[in-house]
């Protein structure tokens, strides 16, 4: 596997934890709320898994971003204001950062590859 696959997807496993945690946290603090969507974790760290795991994660993470930007969009929302809610934004952007990341290492290895 690729180094830069390794680094990235070591990077947005510890991002994806820290989401996990931060989705029951924001449940707790506003049940009224649907929970956060899930982001799944990857059944282990092999190339071939990320291969076929991959875009179902994309898709997941997708969902979970329209969350945050809902939230977000809400003006004057107790949501704003709250710290569980603002750490779940800052935990989205980082994991949608990592992601692309992958996406792009991804890429330009199947290029390399079919070459």
């Amino acid at each position: 596997m690729d180094v830069r696959l390794v680094q990235l997807l070591g990077s947005f496993i510890s991002a994806r934890n820290e989401y996990a945690l931060l989705r029951l946290e924001c449940a707790m603090h506003a049940p009224e709320l649907a929970a956060p969507p899930v982001v799944a974790r990857l059944t282990d760290a092999s190339e071939r898994t990320l291969r076929d795991e991959w875009p179902a994660v994309e898709r997941q993470l997708e969902s979970a971003l329209r969350y945050g930007k809902l939230l977000a969009g809400k003006r004057r929302s107790i949501y704003r204001e709250d710290p569980a809610f603002n750490a779940l934004q800052r935990a989205l952007r980082e994991l949608d950062q990592h992601a692309r990341a992958i996406r792009w290492v991804l890429t330009i290895t199947e290029r390399e590859d079919s070459h």
